[in-house]
């Protein structure tokens, strides 16, 4: 299996959405200013990786979830908070659901997460919970 937990047996191959090493993101680094929000942000990189300890485990749900999770990371995050709001039920029409996915596979190369989207558009096309 992996070297899980990655934080403690990977620490120096782990990197942030920019770059910074996760030995460069301590409490002295944020007094003095030289690390950002963005600075702390998750990498796809490391959440592939999550997701092979989790295929590892034999948990092919988390791995599907920490995939997807990969690709929404250069989503910017009100189109991801739309996004949520749009997969509430009764809160979006079907074209609306099949736009999104659109964007999500052609905008942001999201395969996974547009997959996702169309499977709810046709479920809630069934269960009437669409607008």
């Amino acid at each position: 299996m992996s070297n899980y937990p990655l934080g403690q047996n990977e620490a120096s191959s782990i990197t942030s959405k920019t770059g910074k090493k996760l030995s460069q993101i301590t409490l002295d680094e944020v007094k003095k200013g030289s690390v950002t929000a963005e600075d702390i942000k998750i990498s796809s990189e490391m959440l592939k990786k999550q997701g092979q300890v989790a295929k590892e485990a034999d948990n092919p749900q988390m791995q599907a979830n920490f995939e997807r999770a990969s690709e929404l990371v250069n989503v910017p995050d009100d189109v991801i908070l739309n996004m949520y709001n749009k997969l509430r039920p009764n809160r979006s029409t079907k074209r609306e659901l099949l736009l999104m996915a659109q964007e999500l596979l052609e905008k942001y190369h999201a395969p996974n997460c547009a997959k996702l989207v169309l499977e709810a558009a046709e479920i809630y096309e069934k269960r009437g919970i669409l607008l």
